[in-house]
């Protein structure tokens, strides 16, 4: 039988599965996370009609080269490329896109897997998933607002109701400036919100006392009270610069106030409690994300503090990750083990919440390539037409 026949048939094949990859990449122009592929074609083996002759100059004889026939095309390789796709903004807190390279480390039963696909939801139990799959988003977990990056990876939970624990109240500061030319007898009294270990709330009271003496200095009593005992504290003296050179702390209930900031300059009253290390309970409200990862809630007692935060993986090769379906990837033999860690470091993208990557399919190209493997099976089908014409010559020679 003729070569071309079998040529024109592995033409037909491999344009045919050029067919399907394009085809593929098109249905999915709209997958969140999605990367398109590229064929590539080589020729296969050449059959060897003569070989190639060496030159022999005494002889007056040239070389000769080698006359080959190929024998069709296969397909090379179908490659993924990972270029960015362009960005989707949806406003949703718990979409989220990599600014760069990376993927998103997802466990699924036993397996891990990886992916581009940042739309993530929260399951009953506040475990962080992914849609349609399930697959449980990992991370770190904080412990009192605290990270381990170095530690092992855990599923992120951000459960409703979250509760940061009470703090009692160990230390509280007081700064500004107490006036030095203030009559005698007057009385300034500055209140901060304090907290036991249960996180109920008093109010730590210093009062100062203007006092002038008889070469005409003016000092200050001070007093402390945090509604259950009073503590009394000697003048508070300062030197000619209106620094304080009496001692700079006193201990209230068991709370060690910070005095040594306060100043006695003349014209200015401006003495006040600036802060406390306390806090009281609270529930989780909201949450944010920041673009190294790091999930922030905010709680009920107003304050903000970190939840976990979401680990990136890279490849040397992510090229040579498999497509599992579901916008997931799995590791293979020739992508490298995955190199896990936080947005922004080890060269992994940053993170972007409120938006989406979606695919980096380009139409213009795959309709291109569409015409390219249309015209190509088209042309190798000619091939078999003009063969079986040939073959049907043959067969008329003898009629």
């Amino acid at each position: 039988m003729l070569r071309s026949l079998f040529s024109g048939i592995s033409g037909l094949r491999s344009h045919q599965t050029m067919l399907d990859v394009t085809g593929n990449n098109i249905a999915n122009v709209n997958t969140t996370g999605f990367k398109s592929s590229q064929i590539q074609f080589q020729d296969t083996l050449s059959q060897l009609v003569s070989n190639a002759g060496g030159a022999q100059p005494g002889a007056g004889v040239g070389g000769t080269n080698p006359a080959q026939v190929g024998l069709g095309v296969r397909v090379a390789g179908i490659t993924t490329s990972f270029s960015q796709g362009a960005s989707q903004l949806t406003g949703r807190s718990t979409d989220m896109m990599i600014q760069g390279d990376g993927f998103f480390a997802v466990r699924k039963g036993a397996d891990t897997y990886y992916t581009r696909a940042g739309s993530f939801d929260f399951d009953s139990t506040g475990q962080m998933v992914l849609p349609g799959e399930g697959a449980l988003v990992q991370g770190w977990a904080a412990t009192n607002g605290v990270i381990d990056t170095n530690g092992p990876l855990t599923d992120l939970r951000v459960p409703a109701g979250t509760l940061m624990a009470a703090i009692a109240t160990k230390s509280a500061t007081y700064e500004g400036n107490l006036e030095q030319s203030a009559p005698d007898g007057t009385t300034i009294t500055r209140a901060i919100g304090v907290y036991d270990s249960t996180g109920n709330e008093t109010q730590l009271n210093l009062t100062f006392q203007a006092s002038t003496t008889a070469a005409g200095v003016t000092t200050w009593n001070l007093t402390g009270n945090d509604g259950a005992a009073s503590t009394a504290y000697g003048p508070l003296t300062f030197d000619g610069t209106g620094k304080l050179t009496s001692a700079g702390t006193l201990t209230v209930g068991g709370i060690t106030v910070d005095i040594s900031k306060i100043t006695g300059f003349a014209g200015l009253d401006t003495v006040a409690a600036t802060k406390q290390d306390g806090q009281a309970a609270g529930t989780l409200q909201s949450f944010s994300l920041g673009s190294d990862g790091t999930i922030t809630g905010a709680f009920s007692n107003g304050l903000k503090q970190v939840i976990g935060r979401i680990a990136l993986a890279s490849f040397t090769n992510p090229a040579g990750l498999e497509k599992s379906g579901g916008s997931l990837f799995q590791t293979t033999v020739n992508s490298g083990n995955p190199q896990l860690g936080a947005p922004g470091t080890g060269g992994r993208g940053t993170l972007a919440g409120g938006a989406l990557e979606m695919s980096n399919v380009d139409l213009s190209s795959e309709f291109t390539n569409l015409i390219v493997a249309q015209r190509g099976f088209q042309a190798n089908s000619r091939v078999i037409t003009t063969s079986d014409e040939v073959l049907q010559e043959l067969v008329n020679l003898k009629r």
